[in-house]
């Protein structure tokens, strides 16, 4: 059940929806403002704008959402594909103007690109720290030689400050439930990496990593590129 999808649809063919909690394994459920995924250039942060000014060649966009950054690296006149699991967030994307929206699934896609970008966390759909070694194994096959991946990701250690970390996982290895009118979808793994367990995992399966931008809150930007 597509619960994210039916809010997503629901603000964007009427302006307004129900609260869209996201319950999750470490606290208290919390509030999704859904006009967040919907903002323009005005309303991004500047980590943001610096990963899209970062793309170069042919872009892939993924976890895109309702295509908020597609759309702002078509304004540059990019040539940028968007994918999503959502299909009602592939079917908004179409509508508000993304050229190349299309419903799919990161691990079967078959295609090459110069910058691949994962924004809002997108990382985190790797889902655990083993998720993520996977990840940057297999995403190689989609990169042209020279090629780059984009994404920001958050240090939750704060979370912790009051309150023992786990010991049988990561840290930023959580769980997420979204419930909208009522109905709750299935629980998913999400992932938060700390900067030093990033550039660890991204050595050991080939990568250069480079710190591109710290916002000074625990959330940074980081490019990888392939080792030669």
């Amino acid at each position: 059940m597509d619960v994210f999808g039916k809010a997503l649809t629901d603000i964007y063919r009427t302006g307004e929806a129900d609260i869209l909690w996201l319950h999750n394994s470490y606290g208290e459920p919390e509030e999704m403002p859904l006009e967040f995924f919907f903002r323009d250039d005005e309303d991004m942060p500047v980590l943001e704008l610096q990963a899209l000014h970062l793309c170069e060649g042919k872009v892939l966009d993924i976890g895109a959402g309702v295509g908020s950054h597609a759309l702002l690296l078509q304004a540059f006149n990019m040539d940028v594909t968007a994918i999503d699991v959502s299909e009602a967030a592939v079917s908004i994307m179409k509508d508000r103007g993304v050229k190349k929206a299309i419903l799919q699934d990161i691990y079967t896609y078959q295609e090459k690109f110069d910058s691949i970008i994962m924004l809002m966390n997108g990382i985190g759909l790797t889902g655990t720290l083993p998720g993520f070694k996977t990840f940057l194994t297999d995403v190689k096959r989609l990169l042209n030689p020279g090629g780059q991946l984009i994404f920001d990701s958050s240090d939750i250690a704060y979370l912790y400050e009051d309150m023992p970390k786990p010991q049988n996982q990561y840290y930023g290895e959580v769980s997420y439930q979204y419930e909208y009118k009522g109905e709750k979808g299935n629980w998913f793994n999400w992932l938060y990496i700390d900067q030093e367990t990033i550039k660890t995992i991204a050595k050991e399966t080939g990568w250069n990593c480079e710190l591109i931008f710290d916002d000074g809150e625990d959330q940074y930007l980081v490019k990888l590129t392939l080792a030669q």
